[in-house]
């Protein structure tokens, strides 16, 4: 991800932006954002990596760095659907694979991927029992969106993310379940950690 930062810092100079011009255009408050990220010292998620592209007129592929020899094929990439994800256990080790889902070669070049069978009604009327959910890695995500999140070394949970500034909601779809809120303090003690973005459902009938 080096040459995604150097990319940012060399198209940025190239269009003759300032980093405060920049930081207006990608959502932040001032130049020090911009200048931190141009030296690599903070990790951008696929939502900002476009961000910075459409500001600096490139696509998020080629300002990541990647070349048409390094992109999987567009016939798509396969990924294994878990059913389940649990606290303590990295991905690559969890052994209850139920079944696999090809996504296609555009989506697979913008990160790394597995799918989740939902149990239970908690994102009903959007998302079933059964239902598999294609989900992005990634360790945070924005308010609104639909992320899969480990609460206290319990198995991984669907939910609606939604932030404050001195908390975070993980909500259900349904509304007979009430919402989950955690203090800054209990994200970090209990803990609660995201480990991915919902992007696709996929339903079987």
């Amino acid at each position: 991800m080096l040459e995604l930062y150097k990319n940012i810092k060399r198209l940025r100079e190239e269009k003759g932006l300032s980093q405060d011009a920049l930081a207006k255009l990608t959502g932040y408050t001032d130049r020090s954002s911009i200048t931190k990220i141009e030296k690599g010292q903070v990790d951008l998620q696929q939502s900002k990596i476009e961000l910075f592209a459409k500001a600096l007129g490139t696509s998020s592929h080629e300002l990541v760095g990647w070349d048409d020899s390094t992109l999987p094929n567009n016939k798509g990439a396969i990924i294994n659907i878990l059913g389940r994800v649990a606290a303590g256990i990295p991905l690559e080790a969890i052994e209850e694979i139920v079944d696999t889902e090809e996504i296609t070669g555009d989506l697979a070049r913008t990160g790394e991927f597995f799918g989740l069978r939902i149990k239970g009604d908690s994102m009903e009327p959007d998302i079933h029992n059964g239902d598999t959910v294609i989900v992005r890695r990634q360790d945070d995500a924005e308010s609104d969106e639909i992320v899969i999140a480990l609460v206290n070394g319990n198995d991984g949970v669907c939910k609606r993310l939604k932030k404050y500034s001195d908390s975070i909601a993980l909500v259900s779809l349904n509304a007979k379940y009430e919402p989950m809120y955690f203090s800054h303090k209990e994200i970090t003690d209990k803990p609660v950690r995201i480990i991915g973005k919902v992007v696709e459902l996929r339903r079987k009938f």
